[in-house]
């Protein structure tokens, strides 16, 4: 599957981490070195991680939308390809500012399919103008001693002011929304509880992105919610840390992000995979002395010893199935 954006808000701390074989328990390496896991080679310091793994493997109880409705684990609005972002137009994506320059067809089209790896399901679809009514979040805020839109000169480059009038610039311009020119119903590959599944969708085409902008058209009353964690929240097994998300799903690779402080060492992805479900979380050292209460985000993957599919990853820390990060 893909990648891609964030939990605003929150500083990422970028590590180096190795991947981890499924079933096995990767050994801690010393600071500022790689991780590798060694099959075989226990580290009994993450007998914790393991027992709560297995308690939430056994807690994990769908009900019947999870296996045969529709439940996606990504959000609604997605890129269908590389967009060849800019800084200034990713900005303008992750907050929803748009401005259409095109007729948005406001009648429903007929219903849609959605495609399983185990099957379809026909599902009710919204129109184009509803769909744009929930992908343009609202106008971008003015910004200091900058257009609301950039001056087109007939030939040469977007300029921007200067103390000798403008001064070159990209053609995107900061604080300006993205420009919807096109639509068309289309289909967008969608991370489910039943797989990867093809699902209808509103294919925008936006002038300053090199790939349209898909927002998913099925009917909000055919979705599905994912499933809350059974039983009242317990406190997490010492040095035991929990996924915030999932980044990407790419065959038996998974690479997720693990909420962990920042006084932290020592980060190892930790994973147990069952037939069902895989369990995710990772293991840390704490600091010994005063440290920030703050949460960072630390990307990690691991290896399983077969494809994902349509099994879930669960939270070892909250029992909760992980979505894809908003992109």
């Amino acid at each position: 599957m893909r990648r891609s954006a964030l939990l605003l808000g929150l500083p990422l701390l970028m590590l180096a981490v190795g991947c981890a074989p499924a079933g096995s328990q990767p050994l801690v390496a010393p600071t500022g070195s790689p991780i590798t896991a060694v099959p075989g080679s226990p580290d009994h310091r993450w007998e914790g991680f393991h027992q709560r793994a297995a308690d939430v493997a056994g807690a994990w109880r769908p009900g019947e939308a999870w296996t045969r409705g529709y439940v996606p684990l990504e959000g609604p609005t997605l890129v269908t390809g590389d967009p060849g972002f800019t800084r200034d137009a990713e900005t303008a994506f992750l907050a929803g500012w748009y401005r259409e320059q095109t007729d948005l067809p406001a009648t429903r089209p007929a219903d849609g399919t959605i495609r399983f790896p185990d099957g379809t399901l026909t599902v009710p679809l919204v129109s184009a103008a509803e769909a744009y009514r929930e992908l343009d979040r609202g106008d971008p805020p003015p910004c200091p001693g900058r257009p609301a839109a950039p001056p087109r000169p007939k030939d040469g480059p977007i300029v921007e002011p200067g103390p000798d009038g403008w001064a070159t610039s990209s053609p995107q311009t900061a604080c300006t929304p993205l420009t919807v020119t096109a639509v068309r119903l289309g289909t967008a590959a969608v991370r489910t509880s039943r797989g990867e599944a093809r699902v209808p969708a509103w294919l925008f085409t936006v002038e300053e992105l090199t790939a349209p902008v898909a927002r998913l058209a099925v009917a909000p009353s055919a979705v599905g919610a994912v499933p809350e964690p059974s039983g009242a929240p317990r406190p997490a097994p010492d040095g035991v840390v929990g996924a915030q998300d999932l980044q990407a799903v790419e065959g038996t690779r998974l690479t997720y992000r693990l909420g962990v402080g920042a006084c932290d060492t020592d980060i190892t992805p930790l994973v147990q995979e069952r037939e069902d479900v895989v369990v995710v979380g990772g293991g840390v050292t704490r600091a010994s002395g005063v440290c920030t209460d703050q949460l960072q985000l630390a990307p990690v993957t691991v290896t399983l010893k077969a494809p994902l599919g349509a099994r879930a990853v669960l939270d070892v820390v909250t029992g909760a199935p992980l979505r894809i990060g908003s992109r």
